[in-house]
Parts: C-alpha cells; sequence; structure tokens
C-alpha cells in the first residue's frame, strides 16, 4: 500500500462511527425495527446533492433488475442499498475503509437489504473481480482521492461486461485554487483533481464511449441553497421547498457523525468551491464496447 492509499484510508478512518450511528439511529427505532433507504439519506449518501444525485445518476443508467452493479467507494452503503431497492439489482460495494464496510453491513441487514447487497475492503486500484463481472459501474465523489486515473479506468473497464456501463458522479477542477479543508481531503496532498476535459480523454483513452455528459453544477448550487437552516452546511436533506423528495421529518442523522465536528467546515468549503468556480460536478454516463 502506497504512503497517499494509507493517508486516504486514514482519512475516511472513521473509528467509533458504527457506535455513534447505533446511538443516533435510536433516536429513529428501537434496534430490532428495519429502517428505509428514506430514514437513513441523511448520512449515507457521502456526496454531493446527496439521495438526489444517487437517484439521477441510476435514472441516467437504466438499470435492470437483472444488473449486476458495483459500487466503488460505497462508503457506507446508501448509493447501494438505493440501487438494490429501487431497481432489484444486485450489489457489490467496495471501500477502502474498514469501518465503513463494517457499517455499511449493519445498515444493510437493519434495512433487510442483505440478499442484494454485499460490501467488501478493497482497493479500487486492485479489484479482486473476474474479467466483466459487471453490468454496471458506479463512482460518485470518489476518483479524486485516486492519483492514478488511468489504471483506475482501466481496472473498472476490465470488471464491466461488453456494453456495460460507468456512471459517474465527480468533482472536476475549474479556475483559481482549491480551498482545503474538504469533505474528501483535508489538504491538497490526497486530492487529485482533473478538469472536465482532462477526465474525458481520460476515460476516452480507457476505451469508454461517452452516452450522458452533464454539468450538474447548477443543481448542486441550488441544492446548498435549499437546505434547510439546520442543515445550512450542507449536512442534511434538502427542504421541502426544494420539491424533491427528502424524509418526512427532522433526523438526528447527519453526515458530520463520519468525519466529526470539521465536517461542518470543510463543507462550507465545499460550497464556496462551486460557487466561486474553483470546482464543478460532473454527471456521466460511459459504455464500454
Amino acid at each position: 500500500m502506497t504512503d497517499t492509499t494509507s493517508n486516504v484510508r486514514a482519512h475516511y478512518s472513521a473509528p467509533g462511527l458504527i457506535d455513534r450511528i447505533k446511538a443516533a439511529l435510536a433516536a429513529l427505532a428501537p434496534e430490532d425495527h428495519p429502517l428505509t433507504v428514506a430514514q437513513l439519506a441523511p448520512v449515507d449518501q457521502f456526496h454531493t446533492r446527496g439521495l438526489l444525485a444517487t437517484a439521477d445518476l441510476a435514472r441516467d443508467a437504466a438499470l435492470e433488475p437483472s444488473a449486476r452493479v458495483l459500487d466503488l467507494g460505497s462508503g457506507i452503503g446508501g448509493p447501494a442499498r438505493y440501487l438494490a431497492a429501487m431497481f432489484d439489482c444486485r450489489v457489490t460495494g467496495v471501500d477502502l475503509s474498514p469501518g465503513f464496510v463494517e457499517t455499511a453491513t449493519y445498515l444493510t441487514a437493519r434495512s433487510g437489504l442483505s440478499d442484494r447487497v454485499t460490501f467488501q475492503t478493497g482497493d479500487a486500484l486492485h479489484l479482486s473481480f473476474d474479467d466483466a463481472s459487471f453490468d454496471a459501474v458506479f463512482l460518485q465523489h470518489v476518483v479524486m482521492n485516486i492519483e492514478n486515473r488511468a489504471a483506475l479506468y482501466a481496472e473498472v473497464r476490465r470488471v464491466l461486461a461488453p456494453g456495460g456501463r460507468l456512471a459517474i458522479y465527480d468533482l472536476v477542477r475549474r479556475g483559481g485554487e482549491v480551498l482545503y479543508p474538504a469533505p474528501w481531503a483535508r489538504d491538497a496532498s490526497t486530492s487529485f483533481l482533473l478538469s472536465e476535459e482532462e477526465t474525458r480523454t481520460a476515460l476516452e483513452q480507457a476505451g469508454f464511449n461517452v452516452s450522458v455528459w452533464r454539468d450538474d453544477t447548477p443543481r448542486a448550487l441550488d441544492w446548498f441553497q435549499t437546505m434547510t437552516p439546520r442543515d445550512s452546511t450542507g449536512t442534511g436533506t434538502p427542504s421541502s421547498s426544494s420539491n424533491q423528495p427528502a424524509p418526512a421529518s427532522p433526523s438526528p442523522l447527519n453526515l458530520g457523525l463520519i468525519l466529526g465536528p470539521g465536517f461542518q467546515a470543510a463543507t462550507a468549503n465545499l460550497a464556496r468551491n462551486l460557487r466561486e468556480n474553483r470546482l464543478g460536478v460532473l454527471a456521466a454516463i460511459l459504455t464500454r464496447d
């Protein structure tokens, strides 16, 4: 394991995470009660626009019930559970953080989805799966921690079946210096952002064909503006005035449970990076020949 990989893993180590999650969940339901995707959305969708972004990307990817899906950088499993629950597909999640994998497995059991969703600790550059094992691969706010983008996209292509789809939701570099700390990195030493043009070139060189290529930055900025006052730093879900799906009642869950009290400042920096055009948000679907 390289020093960079070790530092990225340390950033997402989240000691005691599962205990914090369980304590927060106790306010929602007893331990023996099942949880829903909507209830968990404020804490388990660790990317800009949260569940809304996952739903949009899944729709663009046109998943079928029989699909075999790989969620790379699966975090604590929110997108994987959403895909299984909404599309009745089977999802495998891979994450660098053992603590995230442990928590994801627990939450999946609480959601009654263990028969369709599994998780394992692993490195996106060195996957344990056979060639052509999956029909779709999802990458949401993961690649900014991966320096060797060519190796990543080559490995993704290897595990995708012919005709398979790669769904990405990435932060891309635009103008000026990026402000840190950010949710994915405390400083630039573990942040490897590419521009939109560099990202497209790397994907095409890896053998992918573009199907959908969309600048999602305006919707991301709208999302930050429509957060409830309690969630003004982006750690929760959109308010009802946004006309978007959200949990029916305020939740004790938020992304601060994952990265601690520094998360609010990091998320505020992310919002500022987007407002000042230092970063953009890219949504794309690509196919493998």
